[in-house]
């Protein structure tokens, strides 16, 4: 079976950024995703369109085709003020590189990484963190499969076995229990 739209596909990869490895799937914890969805980078799906399980690849994204060049508008200046917890700036928060959770204009979560700390103010970078990044990717296709209609209706790829993670997310389910268990679940059948 051929990597395709509404296809389940399982694969290992390598990212390799700036001559170091970023990120990592193996075959004991492959990517899951559904084919065509838009999971994932665009580039990156139509990369591995058309592979066959045990095949391999071999690709490189630009920033344009990742995650978009670095744009220095969206590095904003905040008053140091603004990280103030009970009548104190948290300055253990304010560590160049650190991301921090923080509440846009319009009550979206976005984070952002600390950019530059001075005595009056505090620049935050809300650039994705590869912004500006060529990617480049080595990797095999593990697993084809059709998704199933449960899976296409919640976006994503749904286990029938619990192993704590699958379709709870991690959220720590014991065995026989939450939603992989349940009717709420990802199957309809164990």
């Amino acid at each position: 079976m051929k990597v395709e739209k509404k296809k389940v596909v399982s694969l290992t990869y390598e990212l390799i950024v700036d001559g170091t490895l970023a990120d990592k799937a193996d075959e004991n914890r492959p990517l899951e995703y559904i084919h065509g969805t838009g999971m994932l980078l665009p580039k990156f799906e139509s990369e591995v369109e058309g592979k066959e399980p045990g095949e391999g690849f071999e690709f490189t994204l630009t920033p344009e085709e990742g995650y978009g060049t670095f744009d220095e508008s969206r590095l904003i200046d905040l008053p140091k003020e603004a990280f103030m917890i009970d009548g104190k700036v948290r300055e253990d928060l304010l560590v160049v590189g650190k991301m921090i959770p923080m509440m846009s204009d319009s009550g979206q979560v976005v984070n952002g990484i600390v950019h530059e700390v001075t005595d009056e103010k505090v620049t935050m970078n809300f650039n994705h963190p590869m912004a500006g990044k060529t990617l480049n990717f080595t990797g095999k296709v593990v697993e084809v499969r059709d998704a199933t209609e449960r899976e296409l209706e919640k976006g994503h790829p749904c286990h029938h076995k619990h192993d704590g993670e699958g379709c709870c997310h991690g959220k720590g389910h014991k065995d026989g229990e939450g939603c992989c268990r349940d009717k709420e679940g990802c199957s309809e059948e164990k």
